[in-house]
């Protein structure tokens, strides 16, 4: 019986010292969510909506009821970005401000939302999705071809500031794999040359088309139909005749 439960105690001792060596996976992003204070973003740069912005911040507030203007955060957060480029602290400190709110409170939503850019960004930032509807359909070489056409890597800017790589989760476009989000744009279906052009465009001084490269409207199979192709069949159909 003792010998049983000195063999039971030593289990125990090697599984807790087997567990206190384990570690959780290193995560990483492109983007560092906690604030440092550098030459371009630090609470003395002064910031404040240009007079048509201040316009649309009263629209927006007008939107929600009182009591609940701190809804609105999100939207002040997303044209603050859209004026300046990316959202330093000093624009959240004024979103802050207009809503009277803890400051805190807007650190907490601008750094869980990987849409507000806490860094300077190009002017065109390309989002590459690699997600696994997109991995599957060869989002590894949209990437590729993203970072050669560019001379750039996941999460680094072009010293013009001009062109910024992110490696970002699901966008929403799943069907129309693989794709790649540029500023407010989506770029869809996409092969290495339809990657090619569309930042060949850009550089030129182009709009490309936004939506699906394969030449389908939307999210529609390609092809004809192959279902629902005739008229329905009537009242019965299928039922065994003795029921």
């Amino acid at each position: 019986m003792l010998k049983t439960l000195g063999v039971i105690t030593n289990s125990l001792r090697s599984s807790i010292s087997s567990r206190a060596l384990q570690t959780s996976a290193v995560l990483k992003h492109d983007s560092l969510f906690v604030h440092r204070d550098s030459p371009e973003d630090n609470p003395d740069i002064p910031f404040n909506f240009t007079p048509e912005n201040e316009k649309r911040v009263e629209a927006i507030l007008a939107i929600y009821p009182e009591g609940h203007k701190r809804a609105a955060m999100l939207p002040l957060l997303d044209l603050a970005q859209r004026q300046y480029g990316w959202l330093p602290i000093s624009a959240m400190h004024k979103v802050a401000e207009i809503l009277n709110l803890p400051k805190m409170r807007v650190y907490e939503v601008a750094t869980f939302y990987t849409m507000y850019m806490r860094k300077p960004t190009g002017k065109y930032h390309v989002q590459v999705c690699t997600t696994t509807p997109c991995w599957l359909r060869g989002s590894d070489e949209v990437l590729e071809a993203v970072k050669k056409n560019l001379n750039l890597e996941v999460g680094e800017t072009s010293k013009d500031m001009m062109w910024t790589i992110s490696e970002v989760e699901c966008l929403g476009a799943c069907v129309n794999a693989p794709m790649i989000q540029i500023n407010d744009d989506y770029y869809e279906d996409l092969t290495v040359n339809d990657t090619d052009e569309i930042l060949n465009d850009l550089k030129a001084g182009k709009k490309p088309a936004a939506g699906p490269r394969s030449g389908r409207y939307a999210s529609e199979p390609i092809g004809e139909p192959t279902s629902l192709t005739g008229e329905p069949p009537g009242p019965g159909f299928g039922v065994r005749a003795d029921l």
